[in-house]
C-alpha cells in the first residue's frame, strides 16, 4: 500500500476501529471488521492508486464489509429463530455524575439511528471526511450524502432534545 509511517498507520487504524465499534456496537466484532478491512485492502492494493484517497477507500471497504455481515446475520437469525429465542444485548452503564447520564442518553439516541445515518454522522462529523470522501466511501452521490446527513442530524437532534422539528412547508399556488 502507500508509504505511511507508523504513526499515520496507528491513527488510521484507530479511526477505522472507532468507526467499526460504532457500527457493530461490539469491540470484538469491530476488531474483526478492521482486520478484515486491512486484509481486503492489502489483497486489492492495486485498485487504489491515490494516496489522498486511501482513508476514504479504507472506510468504504469497512462499511461494505459491515453491510455484508449484516446481510449474513439476518439470514443466520432466520435459521436460528427456529431453535432459540432472541437475546438482548446488555450495554454497560456508567456509575458517575450527571454528565455521564447525559452522555449515555446521547449515545443511546445515537444508537437509535439507522446504520446509514450513524455511518454518515461518524464519517463526516467524527472522522472528518469531506462530503466527497464520504460519498466515495459509501458509494452514493454527494447530494445524497448531504441530504441524508441533514436528516440524520435532525433525527439525532429530535431524539436528544425531545422536540420535533417543524417541517418546512411551502405554499404552492
Amino acid at each position: 500500500m502507500h508509504d505511511l509511517d507508523d504513526s499515520q498507520w496507528r491513527e488510521l487504524l484507530q479511526r477505522l476501529r472507532r468507526f467499526a465499534v460504532w457500527l457493530t456496537r461490539e469491540p470484538g466484532s469491530a476488531d474483526d471488521l478492521v482486520q478484515a478491512t486491512i486484509e481486503r485492502a492489502l489483497s486489492r492494493s492495486g485498485q487504489q492508486r491515490e494516496a489522498e484517497a486511501l482513508r476514504a477507500w479504507l472506510f468504504s471497504i469497512l462499511y461494505r464489509l459491515f453491510l455484508d455481515s449484516k446481510r449474513r446475520d439476518r439470514l443466520h437469525r432466520r435459521w436460528l429463530a427456529w431453535f432459540s429465542g432472541g437475546q438482548e444485548i446488555s450495554e454497560p452503564i456508567g456509575d458517575n455524575t450527571e454528565d455521564i447520564i447525559f452522555a449515555q442518553a446521547d449515545l443511546q439516541a445515537f444508537a437509535q439511528l439507522s446504520a446509514e445515518q450513524r455511518a454518515l454522522l461518524l464519517l463526516v462529523s467524527v472522522e472528518g471526511l469531506s462530503y466527497k470522501e464520504a460519498a466515495e466511501a459509501l458509494a452514493i452521490p454527494i447530494g445524497t450524502v448531504m441530504s441524508r446527513l441533514s436528516r440524520a442530524r435532525a433525527a439525532l437532534r429530535q431524539l436528544t432534545e425531545g422536540s420535533p422539528a417543524s417541517p418546512a412547508l411551502r405554499r404552492l399556488k
